[in-house]
């Protein structure tokens, strides 16, 4: 299930999110088209198991350790995991750190 950005914070993780896939898979990811919100993981980018943990690790120093990748994907089954967005990736982004903040207000 895709998942729309909601809020202009979360199309700028979008674009970061699409800025952290081209550091891992590399220029040639490019070649598939605009990478946006509906854009999915498995589908559209085909990406690797190891691009998922390198991507994990980028997300984790760009928005530190309430971001959880790989505990995020340990939630979801198999056909969930398959058919993920960068969108629904972009409102996890938003939502736990968004959380973070109003904590720590």
């Amino acid at each position: 299930m895709a998942a729309e950005p909601r809020t202009e914070r979360t199309r700028t993780i979008v674009d970061e999110i699409t800025d952290m896939l081209v550091s891992v898979v590399g220029d040639e990811l490019l070649v598939v088209g605009e990478i946006g919100p509906a854009t999915t993981f498995n589908d559209d980018l085909a990406l690797e198991s190891i691009e998922f943990v390198a991507l994990a690790e980028l997300l984790q120093e760009r928005y530190g350790p309430s971001v959880d990748f790989l505990g995020f994907l340990a939630e979801k089954d198999i056909d969930q995991i398959l058919a993920m967005s960068v969108g629904e990736l972009a409102v996890y982004v938003d939502r736990v750190t968004t959380a973070g903040r109003a904590c720590a207000s």
